[in-house]
């Protein structure tokens, strides 16, 4: 299959998927979310692949969820619709990548906020560029309880997280490494071939072992509530995105951008 939205390449043994919406700053579209689980079932089942890496071309890794795009073709969901929606492809999709059985590794650049924050952190490493910064303002910017999978506990600890949350802070790089989140920090420039040396470490392996190893550490985490706080939260946000609180910021700022963006691309 090709692809509109991402790019998929093997180098060797390591599969290589990025984000490609450079113009949108890598925002995930519905289409890029269809593409990614294709990618994703691609290489699952491919006996080539040992090692996945998820970036993004470009400036960014990706600046979040496509607000402008969802809030013209599903600004007018009904909460049941939102729930069905966000349970697939948002949840889903999240889902999908904590659960792919070969180890994974994002390879961040510039942003990573809020539905990137979230595919990013669904990684089980992360390589991030100095440049690199984390964010998840969806409290502060459209009062609702944070994006759907609240992973944010699970990679810097609930102290740490909570103050990240509440305040909206855009977090550097250096610093989510100090917080345990990324785990390693490198210049830009040594970013690609970086992540790709620690990939094909890893692809060095034997890989049903490693498998193995990974399913036994995602069942650790499952055996401490992952999965069910996960869940727990998702039908927590949905509910927050339901409020007349946060149907009137969302209201009035989607008009705003949309109005900015038309006036841009005149």
């Amino acid at each position: 299959m090709s692809y509109s939205e991402l790019t998929y390449e093997m180098i060797g043994s390591v599969c290589r998927v990025m984000h490609n919406r450079p113009d949108q700053a890598n925002s995930e579209s519905e289409n890029l979310l269809e593409e990614l689980d294709d990618a994703l079932e691609r290489a699952a089942k491919d006996d080539a692949v040992r090692v996945l890496i998820i970036g993004g071309v470009g400036k960014h890794f990706s600046a979040g969820h496509d607000l402008i795009g969802g809030y013209e073709t599903r600004g007018d969901f009904t909460p049941e619709q939102h729930w069905l929606w966000e349970s697939e492809h948002y949840l889903g999709n999240a889902l999908r990548i904590h659960d792919f059985p070969k180890p994974t590794i994002a390879q961040v650049q510039g942003a990573c906020i809020a539905g990137g924050f979230m595919v990013a952190n669904m990684c089980d490493l992360m390589v991030a560029s100095e440049d690199a910064f984390f964010s998840d303002p969806v409290v502060h910017s459209l009062g609702a309880a944070s994006v759907e999978v609240l992973v944010h506990p699970w990679v810097m600890g609930t102290r740490k997280a909570k103050e990240f949350l509440y305040t909206g802070q855009r977090l550097g790089a250096r610093e989510a490494h100090e917080w345990g989140m990324v785990n390693h920090v490198v210049s830009r420039d040594e970013l690609e071939s970086f992540t790709l040396d620690l990939a094909n470490k890893i692809a060095e392996a034997p890989p049903i072992g490693i498998r193995m190893m990974k399913r036994s550490l995602n069942r650790h985490m499952d055996i401490q509530g992952f999965r069910n706080a996960v869940m727990a939260h998702f039908d927590t946000h949905i509910l927050s995105t339901s409020t007349r609180e946060h149907l009137d910021i969302a209201d009035k700022g989607m008009k705003e951008s949309m109005s900015r963006a038309k006036k841009v691309s005149k």
